[in-house]
């Protein structure tokens, strides 16, 4: 079982910008798990990260440091908006402890309160194992398969899963 009290999160405001941006700038720069260029901006960061209609969290050790940052948001509109998409970064000093499985559940526990019934990534790169193994073992199940679907920064194409977990019991 996962301990899941060794961070806190809390809902996203303008004033974290700076430290969420400081998280977010090397994952996506790195090009290996969000389909951005690897040139995005800041500014065009700030856009894709963050929506009206979504939930955004960061994720704090016990000495006030941001270790990880998700989104929560509606997958599709009307009818098919009581299923989130969600994604995640962890900070690259606190990746290795287990903290992506746990921020995903935490982030689960968050999407329920939300409303959501369901949640859905659409795009987890196969060549990234550890993110793999992180939503496997927060409940997520790799439901299809996209063969060649993400490009990586030397060339190669890789599968692409695309993953899902009923929220509703």
């Amino acid at each position: 079982m996962l301990a899941l009290m060794d961070f806190t999160v809390a809902q996203q405001s303008e004033a974290d910008w700076p430290e969420v941006w400081r998280v977010l700038e090397p994952a996506f720069h790195a090009g290996e798990s969000y389909p951005l260029p690897r040139d995005v901006t800041e500014a065009d960061a700030k856009t894709y990260w963050i929506k009206k209609d979504g939930y955004n969290g960061v994720a704090r050790d016990n000495t006030g440091g941001v270790i990880g940052v998700y989104y929560l948001r509606p997958d599709q509109g009307g009818p098919g908006a009581h299923v989130c998409n969600a994604g995640y970064v962890i900070a690259e000093t606190a990746r290795g402890h287990g903290y992506a499985a746990k921020l995903c559940i935490q982030s689960q526990e968050q999407a329920r309160a939300l409303g959501y019934l369901a949640m859905k990534f659409n795009l987890v790169v196969s060549a990234n194992a550890a993110a793999v193994r992180a939503w496997r073992r927060a409940g997520m199940d790799i439901i299809a398969t996209v063969p060649n679907a993400f490009r990586l920064p030397d060339g190669e194409l890789s599968d692409a899963f695309i993953m899902y977990r009923d929220l509703s019991a």
